[in-house]
């Protein structure tokens, strides 16, 4: 293979594909529309997690303390009326189940990630702040991101207050929390670095780039769609080759999204884990 073939193979798919691959720390070895933006999806969840784990690294936030489980947000649109998530649009029951209750925050963390909760991801918002994950962003060095607004704030939607990503972005998030659990980082402490990453090693949605790769690959990733979106971002821990990061976001009409945006195997998914699996195959001849 040749990144001119797979260039070739994405050229050929209606909307936008766009990529990121490269070992840590090191210029990419391949690249494809890195710096389009695209609509983030639930990408947008592991910046919220570094601001997370930053907070709690400050003194801010106690992530094991209990928050309240509220269905009910501030817009980040000034002067329009509180939102709520709608339960069927969600991938995660228990975070549910706990509504009008308590929840430890660094429980919900890990539902936004691993189940990619919806509610769970506003929660944590609304206790950290979107200037804290804007922060975040532009400490891994992101120049294109932002998370304008929450998951379902349809006034700051339609108002132009929207989430957006690029591959090379999100390539940087990520890259910098795996050097980061090395070596001292601007995203957080080694230890808190590490323990994000474990969250991310959890994710339970494996239908796109884990599934380009051998059964029992290890994989630090974080994936996202709505209907005409798929992305997938991650870091690959191969055992026979350094660590790289590995971006696909596709706006495409192959990302079915699901009747109601729930999580489907669709065109997109087979389409980023072919990707995948064609970079894991060339692993060994990364530049770095």
């Amino acid at each position: 293979m040749t990144w001119e073939d797979l260039d070739a193979h994405l050229d050929k798919v209606p909307g936008t594909v766009s990529a990121y691959v490269g070992r840590l720390g090191t210029p990419p070895t391949w690249t494809r529309e890195a710096d389009a933006t695209h609509y983030a999806a639930s990408t947008m969840k592991m910046a919220v997690l570094v601001a997370l784990h930053r907070a709690a690294e400050a003194g801010r936030l106690d992530l094991d303390g209990p928050v309240p489980v509220r269905n009910e947000f501030d817009s980040a649109l000034p002067g329009a009326p509180r939102f709520a998530n709608a339960q069927h649009y969600d991938n995660d029951d228990e975070v549910w189940a706990r509504v009008g209750g308590t929840a430890p925050l660094r429980w919900l963390a890990e539902r936004m990630i691993i189940r990619s909760s919806n509610l769970a991801t506003n929660i944590c918002i609304g206790q950290v702040g979107l200037p804290a994950v804007a922060e975040a962003w532009t400490l891994a060095g992101a120049r294109h991101s932002v998370t304008g607004r929450g998951i379902e704030d349809f006034a700051a939607r339609d108002a132009g207050i929207d989430n957006l990503v690029t591959a090379a972005d999100l390539a940087a998030l990520l890259g910098g929390l795996a050097l980061g659990a090395t070596r001292p980082g601007p995203l957080a402490s080694p230890a808190g670095c590490a323990a994000m990453l474990d969250v991310l090693f959890a994710q339970e949605h494996r239908e796109d780039l884990a599934a380009g790769l051998p059964e029992g690959t290890r994989i630090a990733h974080k994936n996202g769609w709505v209907r005409g979106v798929r992305h997938g971002a991650g870091v690959v821990f191969p055992t026979d080759a350094p660590p790289y990061a590995i971006v696909v976001c596709t706006t495409t009409d192959l990302a079915d999204g699901g009747p109601s945006g729930e999580e489907v195997e669709d065109d997109a998914c087979r389409l980023i884990a072919h990707v995948s699996a064609r970079v894991w195959a060339a692993r060994h001849d990364l530049a770095g």
